[in-house]
């Protein structure tokens, strides 16, 4: 932490801004520092970090004093962090909120996500070093004190240099967007040949294709997975991306539900979804909280929890009198039934068979014998 010194959140001369991201926690080291959650600003010749509620206070250190860097993933409870390690501290550094310090290295904590992004980024500027180019202009001082104000130089000759900047930036990105345009149109004629093969599989059959078939064909289909899922990173955090997770979901699980008769666990919603999605990968806090948005959306869909504290995904169409009926016409039916005996019948899982055997005790049809021999349904006579 001794690295950073006092600056503002403007860009000097021939310095350009290339990206920031809310929610990050500043590390000395492994130790938090004694400092607020505030947003990192990646520019081409420094890494800036400010407070929320401070903005003009905020704190800097050059690229080039950066060795290198790494990712540090997160896991329960901990968030993601980009860990920086640091060449020593120059003697003619500017103050700074440390005079010293034990590490030479420090972390940035991703609270908001988007440090896959952010990465990225600063992996290319430490690769291009463009600050070597273009050196930024030497403040002058006001003397006000280490967070005074600054004065920079203006003119004819930094107004061209900033238009030259922005004429070379939108070239790259015009050269990049054709890139994967390029990459896309590719892609998308091999999904074409794949789905005109399904096709011609399915006609050459005629309505007779086997139990086998059917599931590699859906297996090419689901391989597919979803053309373009909601990340963090494109659809922001909070309540926004929420919102635009749970329609996705509503579209892509309107199927399968109708498949397995209108209702399925979270667990398989969770494993269902992530398979579709491929490397974006979803967290179950963030499928619960979308699942929760269904009904205020008006989707079809609604989020479901038993008594038991299981929950489930089931069709708006989902007649709960219906699944009570059946489960009391097939423990009639055989006398008696377990769950996994009843799981077996309906093709279910032993799960959602419990709960429906539970459902139906509970409005009175079942009843119950719970022995060494496990939990047994019967019809209630009484």
């Amino acid at each position: 932490m001794d690295r950073f010194s006092w600056t503002n959140s403007r860009t000097e001369l021939n310095e350009t801004y290339v990206i920031e991201q809310r929610g990050v926690r500043l590390y000395d080291g492994d130790e938090k520092a004694k400092l607020n959650v505030g947003t990192a600003f990646l520019t081409t010749h420094r890494l800036i970090w400010g407070d929320i509620k401070y903005e003009d206070s905020c704190l800097a250190f050059p690229l080039s004093q950066i060795i290198f860097i790494e990712e540090q993933a997160g896991g329960r409870g901990k968030s993601a962090k980009i860990v920086i390690h640091l060449h020593p501290a120059p003697e003619n550094k500017e103050p700074g909120p440390y005079n010293n310090s034990k590490y030479s290295y420090i972390k940035l904590s991703f609270k908001e996500h988007g440090q896959i992004e952010f990465y990225r980024r600063l992996t290319e500027e430490m690769t291009l070093k463009r600050w070597e180019n273009t050196p930024i202009s030497k403040p002058i001082s006001t003397g006000t004190g280490s967070q005074g104000g600054r004065t920079r130089a203006v003119g004819i000759v930094g107004i061209e240099r900033k238009i030259e900047e922005k004429r070379k930036e939108l070239d790259k990105n015009i050269s990049e967007a054709f890139e994967d345009l390029s990459q896309l149109m590719v892609k998308a004629k091999e999904m074409v040949e794949l789905s005109r093969s399904i096709a011609n599989k399915i006609k050459d059959k005629q309505g007779d294709i086997t139990e086998d078939e059917t599931v590699r064909f859906k297996s090419y289909l689901l391989s597919m997975g979803i053309a373009n899922p909601v990340t963090r990173e494109t659809h922001g955090s909070g309540t926004h991306y929420h919102l635009q997770l749970s329609k996705q979901l509503g579209d892509m699980l309107q199927a399968p539900l109708e498949e397995r008769g209108g209702m399925m666990a979270l667990t398989e919603v969770y494993c269902l979804v992530n398979r579709a999605r491929g490397m974006e990968l979803l967290s179950p806090e963030d499928l619960v909280n979308a699942c929760k948005m269904f009904e205020s959306l008006k989707l079809p869909l609604r989020l479901r929890v038993f008594d038991s504290g299981v929950m489930v995904v089931q069709l708006q169409s989902h007649s709960e009198e219906e699944m009570i009926a059946s489960a009391l016409d097939n423990v009639s039916e055989k006398g008696s039934l377990t769950a996994e005996e009843f799981a077996k019948l309906l093709g279910l899982s032993v799960l959602l068979s419990k709960e429906r055997l539970l459902l139906a005790e509970k409005m009175g049809h079942l009843c119950r014998d719970d022995s060494v021999e496990g939990l047994r349904f019967y019809p209630n006579l009484f």
